[in-house]
């Protein structure tokens, strides 16, 4: 497993939101770039983005801030937020960008997800944003009737290279992630899963190490706070404690 260090962008600077929640915005840094070297200096293999104005507009707002942060590091980066047709997937692969994330178009519009698999295999995420096991899109705003689980199965038939799963309702809470829920993603499909909600503490890290197949999992707040040491954490993944 892998500890992966978020960078959430809104209007350029790299903020965290509560539940997902556009009204209830902390700014980190006005930088991202530069917050995005501070998490490879601390050991990172790869750095999750998220174009929170994208996801909500399902226009990409942040590419500069994108582009800046890729030329600032030499990981790996995956994007995700506002990424509706594939001319945005063709952009941000051609600017460096390793993975790309889909969301709400793997809901409204799967042969999306199909033709960014086949074109690009190995590069295409899904983002699979959940509450109470329901399928939520829109930057969260709203709560489908679909099964995240089934959308999974269906996105590894279609090619995807793996699910980011985010329990929304733990998302920015530091409540600990929902370890039930990421088991049964897990053991749902054959491909890498990614967790990402409510890591609070290194606690919490190895908790998540106990689930089987678990290939990653994405801590945001919990890092900017103070409350997670992310050198310790990786340093623990890596069993070099």
């Amino acid at each position: 497993m892998i500890v992966i260090p978020a960078i959430d962008l809104k209007d350029g600077k790299c903020v965290r939101l509560l539940q997902g929640r556009k009204d209830a915005v902390t700014t980190y840094s006005d930088d991202p770039a530069s917050t995005a070297r501070l998490w490879e200096s601390c050991g990172a293999k790869l750095l999750h983005v998220v174009d929170l104005d994208g996801a909500f507009t399902g226009n990409q707002k942040n590419l500069e801030a994108v582009i800046k942060i890729r030329e600032a590091v030499t990981i790996d980066i995956e994007v995700g937020g506002g990424i509706r047709d594939i001319k945005r997937t063709n952009s941000l692969i051609d600017i460096g960008i390793n993975r790309v994330i889909l969301g709400t178009v793997a809901v409204e519009k799967p042969s999306l997800v199909k033709e960014a698999c086949d074109k690009y295999p190995g590069k295409i995420l899904i983002g699979i944003d959940a509450k109470d096991g329901k399928v939520a899109v829109k930057g969260w705003v709203e709560v489908t009737t679909l099964d995240a689980k089934e959308l999974a199965k269906e996105a590894e038939e279609k090619g995807a290279a793996g699910i980011i799963y985010t329990d929304i309702s733990r998302d920015g809470m530091l409540t600990g992630p929902n370890i039930k829920a990421v088991e049964e993603m897990v053991k749902a499909v054959g491909i890498p899963v990614i967790a990402s909600g409510g890591v609070s503490s290194i606690e919490d890290i190895k908790n998540l190490m106990n689930i089987k197949g678990l290939w990653g999992v994405i801590t945001g707040k919990a890092i900017y706070s103070g409350m997670l040491d992310l050198k310790e954490a990786i340093k623990i993944v890596m069993g070099n404690t």
